[in-house]
C-alpha cells in the first residue's frame, strides 16, 4: 500500500493520495476505492451528477438510502442522506486539494 496523505475528511469519507505515485484512495467504512487523478476526477464529476432523490428508497430499516450503481453490475453502494452529503463534500475537497498540490509541483 502507498505512503498516502490525507485531502479530505467528511464523516466516515476519507480521501487520500499517494506523494509517489499520486494514486487517490476513497476510504469508506470497508471499502477503499483506488483511482489514478484523472479517474477520481470522472467517478467525483459522475457522483455529482446523481440526483440522490431520483436514485434513493427506503431500505427495510426505514432509512431512505441512494444506490450508486458501478461499472460492475454487481457492485453498488450505498449512503444515507449524511454519508452522501459527506461524500461529496470530501470529494470536492480532495479535487481542490490536489489542485494545490499540483500547482506545488507534487
Amino acid at each position: 500500500m502507498c505512503d498516502a496523505k490525507v485531502l479530505s475528511q467528511k464523516g466516515a469519507s476519507v480521501i487520500s493520495r499517494c506523494s509517489e505515485c499520486h494514486c487517490v484512495f476513497i476510504w469508506n467504512h470497508n471499502l477503499i476505492l483506488s483511482f489514478t487523478p484523472e479517474q477520481f476526477m470522472q467517478f467525483k464529476d459522475f457522483a455529482a451528477d446523481l440526483d440522490f432523490i431520483g436514485h434513493s428508497f427506503p431500505f427495510p430499516d426505514g432509512q431512505e438510502r441512494v444506490v450508486m450503481r458501478t461499472p460492475t453490475n454487481d457492485i453498488q453502494f450505498t449512503f444515507t442522506t449524511d454519508e452522501w452529503e459527506d461524500f461529496q463534500a470530501a470529494m470536492e475537497e480532495a479535487a481542490y486539494m490536489q489542485e494545490v498540490y499540483s500547482l506545488m509541483g507534487g
